[in-house]
C-alpha cells in the first residue's frame, strides 16, 4: 500500500481535536480515528522530524536542537522505501531536505528536486515560516500527480508560525489549525480514493508562551489522525517513535523500526 504522511507543524492535540472539522467528520462517518500521541523531548522541530522519520529519540540520534545542520545519521522512511524500490516524495521545510538529501540547503539547486539518487527522490523545500499552507500542499498534489510516489512526506509550517506570534490560546492559531483542516477536506478523498494510507499529526504542540521546547502538556500533547483500509481504528496507544515503523509496515517494506500493531488492521 502507498502512505502520505501529513505532518502539521505545531498543532497541539486539543487545538486539533476541537477545530478539525471536516477531519472529525471523517472519523465521525467511521472513515477515520483521533489518537493522541505525547512528542518526545525536547519538544523543537528538527529533532522531531528526525524522530518522526527514524523512529529515534533526539538525545539518540543527536539531532536535540533546531541548529543542528548535518545529514541525519539514522535510517529513515524514505531510506527504507528506497532500498525497496519504491517512490519517495516531500513537500517540506527545508530542514527535512537538510536531514535527508543534501546540506546545507542551498535554495536554487534544492528547493525543487527531482532525483532518483537521492533519498527524497521528488521534492519541494521550501524556507520561509510564513509559505502558504494552500501552496504547500499544491506543491505536494503536484509531486502526487506527477510522481505517483509510493511514501510522501507533507508537512506545512503556518500553524506553527501563528503559535510562534500569538500563542496556544488565540484565534490566530486555533484558525490556523481550521486553514489546514479544509485544506485537507480538498485533498484526503481523493487521496484515499487512490489507494493512499494517510496519518496526519504534529511534531509537537505549543504554549501560551509562543513557543515549545519543553515538558508541558499543551507542548506535547499532539494529534495522530488516520485513515484508509490498512487501519483498524481501534483502541491503541501509538508513540511518536512508532510511527516510521508504522509507515513501513503499511507500505510492506523490510525495516528495524518499532511500530504500534494495534493501529494496523
Amino acid at each position: 500500500m502507498k502512505s502520505i504522511l501529513v505532518v502539521l507543524d505545531g498543532l497541539n492535540y486539543q487545538v486539533g481535536k476541537d477545530t478539525m472539522g471536516y477531519l472529525q467528520a471523517q472519523c465521525a462517518a467511521g472513515r477515520g480515528r483521533l489518537y493522541q500521541l505525547e512528542c518526545e523531548l525536547p519538544s523543537l522541530s528538527r529533532p522531531l522530524y528526525e524522530c518522526i522519520l527514524t523512529g529515534i529519540t533526539p538525545v539518540v540520534s543527536g539531532i536535540v536542537h533546531n541548529h543542528v545542520d548535518r545529514l541525519s545519521t539514522q535510517r529513515s522512511i524514505f531510506h527504507y522505501a528506497r532500498d525497496a524500490g519504491l517512490t519517495t516524495a516531500a513537500a517540506a521545510y527545508h530542514w527535512v531536505s537538510e536531514l535527508y538529501n543534501r546540506t546545507p540547503f542551498d535554495p536554487p539547486r534544492d528547493r525543487h528536486t527531482s532525483d532518483e539518487s537521492l533519498t527524497i527522490q521528488h521534492g519541494h523545500f521550501y524556507y520561509d515560516d510564513g509559505y502558504p499552507d494552500s501552496h504547500l500542499f499544491d506543491d505536494a498534489e503536484s509531486l502526487r500527480r506527477r510522481h505517483d510516489p509510493d511514501f510522501m512526506l507533507i508537512h506545512p509550517m503556518n500553524i506553527d508560525d501563528a503559535g510562534h506570534k500569538f500563542g496556544l490560546s488565540t484565534p490566530q492559531y486555533r484558525n490556523k489549525a481550521r486553514t489546514a483542516d479544509g485544506i485537507l477536506s480538498r485533498y484526503l478523498g481523493d487521496w484515499l480514493d487512490a489507494g493512499y494510507q494517510v496519518m496526519v499529526t504534529a511534531d509537537h504542540g505549543m504554549n501560551d508562551d509562543r513557543s515549545h521546547g519543553g515538558i508541558l502538556p499543551e507542548e506535547r500533547q499532539v494529534p495522530l489522525f488516520v485513515f484508509g483500509s490498512a487501519f483498524s481504528f481501534k483502541d491503541a496507544a501509538p508513540l511518536q517513535t512508532e510511527l516510521c515503523g508504522t509507515v513501513c509496515q503499511i507500505l510492506n517494506i523490510a525495516h528495524d523500526k518499532p511500530h504500534c500493531a494495534a493501529l494496523l488492521a
